[in-house]
């Protein structure tokens, strides 16, 4: 059922997307990682083909020259097996897992750690074939899934059909000769090229197929108006939203410090080293602060203030409380209340003076 279908109208928001996130839950595609991991294995399986190839010649000789004389309880014969394969396997192991790494942090932009994905859940044992089949077959999703594995299938057998048709007489040819080492590479080659060309074009499929994952997921992160409501409810209470919130507002009227020092009502300083400018809005308790300073600061906020006719009030003890106990966009403690009002109205009285 699409979003709108269920009364989300809404794009998520910012919070709800890092709260899924926090959960393991992100937009990422299976299969970037799953092209990444098979192209650069196959690489590295090339690059150490030769390698490869007199380890396994090596391990080979040493049983066949030891099945027929050896006791088949000869210590040697198991440390042998497992020296030659940790040596081949580890490399193409680490590859894989670097590979499979980077897949998912290009998508994901980061590590994520979380234990909600692997949380016992009594409802995931049970098992919900209808709805099962509803998601993987009978949905639009599903259908694309299996569409993807079809085109996966027929891509790997046209690739392979295009590179054996193409060495299938020389192979044949190689082998009339009683050529079996040459015979041996030119599959070795053509089971290489193959690989690489499937590898690089899942590898292109897959970005197109992140982009699709990535709208279904935002689709299915999508809000309905209530839930909105709600989640602003929620960031409100949040003491850390809320320090966020003022952090950003504090920024923002510390970057228009001449526009905030000419909306003010009064600036109060002491004459050289502090200046704090006040603004008093009437839907709120108290004046708020919305630019302060100290030294050259200071000084700039005195000027703007003249240049704007905001009357400067110097007051020594009053700016140098304001300006290390409230950060602007605050408004004033209660304690400073009767100093406050106090300069406020002789601030009214010097304005009808002027009237």
């Amino acid at each position: 059922m699409a979003a709108e279908d269920e009364g989300r109208t809404e794009q998520p928001s910012e919070y709800k997307l890092e709260k899924a996130r926090k959960e393991g839950r992100v937009a990422k595609s299976q299969e970037i990682s799953g092209a990444l991991v098979l192209l650069l294995c196959v690489v590295t399986i090339v690059f150490l083909s030769k390698w490869l190839f007199n380890e396994i010649i090596t391990i080979f000789k040493f049983y066949f020259t030891q099945c027929g004389t050896a006791d088949i309880k000869n210590p040697a014969f198991v440390p042998a097996f497992f020296d030659v394969f940790i040596k081949c396997v580890i490399p193409i192991g680490l590859i894989s897992v670097v590979s499979a790494v980077a897949g998912n942090l290009i998508q994901t932009r980061g590590f994520i750690f979380s234990l909600k994905p692997i949380e016992p859940k009594f409802s995931k044992i049970v098992p919900k074939l209808g709805e099962y089949f509803k998601k993987t077959i009978f949905s639009a999703k599903g259908l694309f899934n299996i569409a993807k594995s079809f085109g996966k299938v027929a891509i790997i057998c046209f690739v392979g059909y295009l590179y054996i048709k193409k060495d299938l007489f020389v192979l044949i040819d190689i082998i009339d000769n009683g050529n079996i080492s040459g015979a041996l590479g030119l599959v070795a080659k053509m089971a290489a090229q193959i690989l690489i060309t499937v590898a690089v074009i899942f590898l292109a499929i897959s970005i197109p197929d992140y982009f699709v994952q990535r709208h279904d997921f935002m689709e299915e992160m999508k809000m309905t108006k209530q839930e909105v409501k709600e989640e602003y409810k929620e960031m409100e209470g949040d003491p850390e939203v809320k320090s966020k919130l003022q952090q950003m507002q504090r920024q923002l009227l510390s970057q228009n410090v001449r526009q905030a020092v000419a909306q003010s009502d009064v600036v109060i300083a002491n004459p050289t080293h502090f200046a704090v400018a006040l603004k008093y809005d009437e839907t709120v308790a108290s004046p708020m602060v919305n630019a302060k300073g100290e030294d050259n600061q200071a000084l700039l906020i005195r000027r703007i203030a003249e240049e704007n006719n905001v009357p400067v009030v110097e007051n020594r003890p009053v700016a140098r409380e304001l300006y290390t106990n409230v950060e602007v966009g605050d408004i004033i403690p209660e304690i400073y209340y009767s100093t406050i009002a106090l300069i406020y109205s002789h601030l009214e009285k010097f304005k009808n003076m002027r009237k």
